[in-house]
Order: structure tokens, then sequence, then C-alpha cells
């Protein structure tokens, strides 16, 4: 079993978790009851759920890959999967930190903590290649 795969798989199912309540209901609830302009509000729906998609097959592959890794003999190649799922998360993070870090927010890279959660998935998969 690789753990590290299956460290990065816990981890991403923490983040769906959190993607399905606190996400919904403090980021996606309220744009979608704004006063902006219906267009957006589907875009923004949209990319919602894009990342919800993404976040949920991750979450799967990283644990199906966990669990059935044993060092050289993994699942579709998934070392070089998991190396670029690992580095999309890991671009997530660098995005989120960027605009946390330049917003007028107080404390923005606080507020904006799901960055966190990225470079620990990206960590873990690129551990678990090594």
């Amino acid at each position: 079993m690789n753990y590290y795969y299956l460290t990065a798989g816990i981890l991403a199912a923490m983040a769906c978790i959190g993607h399905f309540t606190m996400g919904k209901k403090d980021f996606l609830k309220p744009v979608l009851e704004s006063d902006i302009d219906e267009i957006p509000k589907k875009v923004m729906h949209s990319l919602f759920h894009y990342m919800s998609v993404f976040m949920v097959l991750t979450t799967i592959f990283f644990i199906g890959n966990a669990i059935g890794c044993e060092r050289d003999n993994c699942v579709i190649n998934s070392h070089t999967t998991v190396k670029f799922i690992g580095l999309i998360y890991a671009g997530f993070a660098v995005v989120q930190i960027i605009i946390a870090a330049t917003s007028k927010i107080e404390k923005g890279i606080f507020k904006l903590f799901q960055w966190v959660f990225w470079i620990l998935i990206a960590v873990f998969a690129f551990s678990g290649t090594c």
C-alpha cells in the first residue's frame, strides 16, 4: 500500500467534505442568491461543480491507487498520473496564495485557507511517486 497516496486521498476527501458543506453554504449559495446577472451566476455555479467533479475523481483515484499500489506495480501507471494531479493541486495553491496575499482582505491568507489542503495534497502526491 502506498501510504503517501492514501494520505493524499484522505486529505482530498476532507477537502471534498469542506467543499460540499462550507463551500456550498458560505460561497456558492451567497453568489447564487446575489443580485448579479444570471450568466455570471451560472458560470460560478458551473465552476463550483467543475471543482466538485475534479475533487471527487482525484480522491477516488488517490485512494484506489493507494490500495492497489505495491512498489512499481501500480494501477494505470499511476505515478505519472499522480504527479500530474499533484501539479494541478500545487497550481491551485500558488494561485490562491497570490490572490489571497494581494487581496484587500485583512488576513486574506488565513481566510482563503484552501491553499493549505492543496499544498498538502500535492506534497503527499509527489512523495508517493519517489
